[in-house]
């Protein structure tokens, strides 16, 4: 396993990241433990969950299930361990957001559930437009200074939504964000015009959710023709429709290299500008192993420019302005 620091911070972390949100919706508790030790086994210490994530009304199942681990294993100084705020947890309209209250609220709950006395890596899921950034950044302030959240990252932010929350950090003279959590594939390149850009001015790292497009950039293809049972098969059969053009191609790439499609197109993010760490959601031990290989594996020139022939990136590539104008 390699690690890094978590963008600007000196915080170290696996190149690969376990994503846990699988975790109550599609794997029980006694799954869930099998793969936290398989990838802890194999050097992944970066855990991501949410307190939404598996949530059966309201109950934060995946966050439940570290936390049983965290008690079975005795592992947690071993985990950099990150979690989320801002969806819905409760009926109330106080239940959700970013507002001050919610923030301290939810951060509490998710503690509970962990089983811990801090998160190491506290995310908001998403931009809140209805709250200030002065109100976001108390919240998270008085969080740090308690030892109850040792940093701070975003998901799903925009370029600018980036800048304004470290504009209004450095005026309270905090830290700010250290990550983004974003939507970033083969398949998937728009966050290349704005967003990875001003996180690399930033100091800002980069983690990637959904790196295979939600299983489309898994060999699709080949598991419909096997009829293999998955979420490819049940939830995404439309999806694959519209891109078998483009699928077909780049399956038929990845078996002239001889390497696994999981492999390749983590293998791509691996070596993207600013990504710290891929976050990887494997639902059996055989989708942990396929991504592991991703570490050990380096494209050639040819081989990313035969990728950015298949997946061509948006405008003429790269971060905007020079990707939509002259």
């Amino acid at each position: 396993m390699h690690y890094t620091n978590l963008g600007r911070s000196g915080l170290k972390v696996s190149r690969l990241c376990l994503g846990t949100m699988n975790f109550g919706w599609q794997l029980g508790e006694d799954d869930s433990h099998a793969i936290l030790d398989r990838a802890m086994h194999n050097g992944i210490t970066f855990v991501d969950t949410a307190d939404m994530y598996g949530a059966r009304d309201y109950e934060g199942t995946s966050e439940s299930y570290i936390g049983s681990w965290f008690a079975k294993t005795g592992r947690r100084d071993e985990v950099v361990l990150a979690t989320k705020v801002y969806q819905p947890m409760g009926e109330g309209p106080n239940d959700r957001g970013l507002s001050a209250r919610h923030i301290v609220a939810a951060c509490e709950a998710s503690l509970r559930r962990l089983g811990t006395d801090r998160i190491d890596l506290y995310q908001m899921h998403h931009v809140d437009r209805a709250t200030p950034w002065e109100e976001i950044w108390q919240a998270m302030d008085v969080l740090v200074a308690q030892g109850k959240v040792v940093y701070v990252g975003s998901s799903n932010f925009a370029g600018w939504h980036l800048a304004g929350a470290q504009a209004a950090a450095m005026r309270r003279h905090s830290l700010g964000l250290v990550s983004e959590q974003l939507k970033y594939s083969l398949l998937t390149r728009a966050v290349e015009l704005e967003v990875v850009p001003a996180a690399q001015a930033l100091g800002i790292g980069l983690l990637p959710w959904s790196p295979l497009a939600q299983g489309l950039l898994s060999g699709a293809l080949r598991k419909h023709r096997d009829a293999a049972a998955g979420r490819t098969m049940t939830h995404a059969a439309a999806r694959v429709a519209e891109h078998r053009h483009v699928l077909e191609v780049y399956e038929a790439f990845c078996e002239d290299l001889g390497v696994h499609p999981a492999t390749v197109a983590l293998a791509w993010l691996l070596a993207r500008p600013g990504v710290t760490a891929p976050i990887v959601g494997p639902r059996t031990p055989e989708q942990l192993d396929h991504a592991l290989e991703a570490l050990a594996t380096t494209l050639t020139d040819d081989a990313e420019e035969r990728l950015n022939a298949i997946f061509p990136p948006v405008g003429n590539g790269g971060p905007g302005p020079e990707a939509w104008a002259w």
